[in-house]
């Protein structure tokens, strides 16, 4: 039976793959059909990585925007008080040593007695002292009693001269051995002056007006000067006026200076305050502390301050025109110093330089380019930089400085 293919019509546009062809034809229509299929291939791929760089942009870009919290400044008070611990010292004191050796007859004068400028606080025996004047005071007449013989001798010589009674050598010696005769007598006067000095210093005296602090003088005992431990016989402290100081850590010491006003607290009188005005301060900052010192004067009439009394300094300083407070997480430490971030209404960063003029821990108080409307990131990570997108998810509420001492508390 015939082949029932045979019988069935061709289209002309289809190619039998299976009739046979000349070799060169076969091999022009396979290459065709595989650069076909490439082409097909190649777009499908081309499709396919393009659709999957638009998602990563995407999601790159999604990831690059940081969610943030943000915080407005706020206006730093009118007046900051800042307190630190201080050390009172008298107007003026002075620990008094006995200035010969000899031993203590009597003091006169004990701790808590006032006392006026020349009063006597003691008196010392010293008869090494007693003796070498006496000696001294022989010496001097016997110097004088020389120079007197001198003197007349030359006087002679003189007036015998006039006559050629004697040669002008011989009035000449006699001349200079009036001179020698002076100066042996001066210099006896100057060692009894000296040794009347010394005797002087038996009485010990104070020095000023004021009330004796502290007494080491005993009956019987030895003093010896030049003794480097020896302890002073007496201490005497002059209390009509009061000099305080304090040590001022460097961040604070822009904002004290000559004329502010501050009170002090002592601990023996609970509910009282005391008026100091700070007068001077060291202009440098203690290299080990790293504190600037400033002296504080207080008028002491009630005498109720003492020396060496401890005392919490609150100083009323006023504060900057313009200072914001913000936390001090909000602030960035760059090589070009503090900075903040703030984030605009198209949500870019921008990195602004503030200048911190009180540092309290977690409230600073800083001035800038900055004002109550700006929202400043909190919490920056390091790697911040301007034009940064971000997404603020919260506003955190304004710190100020009372909420700072709240918190401490």
């Amino acid at each position: 039976m015939p082949d029932s293919h045979l019988h069935e019509p061709r289209d002309s546009t289809l190619v039998d793959l299976h009739q046979d062809l000349p070799d060169a034809a076969r091999l022009k229509r396979l290459g065709v059909v595989i650069a076909v299929g490439a082409v097909i291939i190649a777009g499908a791929g081309i499709a396919w990585r393009s659709h999957s760089v638009g998602t990563e942009t995407v999601t790159a870009h999604a990831a690059a925007v940081s969610d943030v919290a943000v915080v407005h400044p706020a206006p730093a008070a009118p007046t900051d008080d800042l307190v630190l611990p201080g050390q009172v010292q008298a107007w003026n004191s002075a620990a008094i040593n006995a200035r010969t050796n000899g031993y203590v007859r009597s003091w006169l004068a004990d701790i808590g007695d006032h006392v006026h400028t020349g009063q006597p606080l003691a008196v010392l025996d010293a008869p090494e002292v007693d003796q070498a004047l006496a000696q001294a005071e022989a010496d001097y007449q016997t110097a004088l009693a020389n120079r007197s013989l001198a003197a007349t001798t030359a006087t002679r010589w003189t007036q015998l001269l006039t006559q050629d009674a004697v040669s002008k050598q011989e009035t000449d010696e006699k001349q200079g051995d009036l001179a020698a005769k002076t100066a042996v007598a001066n210099a006896a006067l100057a060692n009894v002056k000296r040794l009347r000095a010394m005797q002087g210093f038996e009485r010990v005296l104070a020095p000023f007006d004021g009330v004796v602090t502290a007494r080491a003088a005993q009956i019987g005992a030895l003093v010896v000067t030049g003794n480097l431990n020896a302890q002073p016989l007496f201490t005497v402290a002059d209390v009509h006026r009061m000099r305080i100081y304090v040590h001022v850590p460097q961040t604070y010491s822009a904002m004290l200076h000559p004329g502010i006003v501050a009170s002090l607290d002592l601990p023996e009188y609970p509910g009282r305050t005391f008026s100091a005005t700070l007068v001077r301060t060291a202009g440098a900052v203690d290299v080990q502390s790293g504190s600037v010192l400033v002296e504080l004067q207080s008028d002491n009439t009630d005498r109720q301050l003492k020396p060496g009394a401890f005392t919490q300094v609150h100083f009323h300083a006023a504060g900057s025109v313009g200072t914001m407070t913000l936390p001090g997480t909000a602030i960035l430490y760059g090589n070009d110093g503090p900075s903040i971030a703030v984030v605009g209404a198209d949500g870019k960063v921008t990195v602004r330089l503030v200048k911190i003029i009180r540092d309290d821990g977690n409230v600073v108080r800083v001035t800038g380019a900055l004002n109550t409307g700006d929202a400043v990131i909190d919490s920056p990570p390091d790697a911040i930089h301007n034009g940064q997108n971000v997404h603020v998810t919260q506003v955190l509420p304004a710190v100020t400085a009372a909420k700072a001492g709240a918190r401490a508390k």
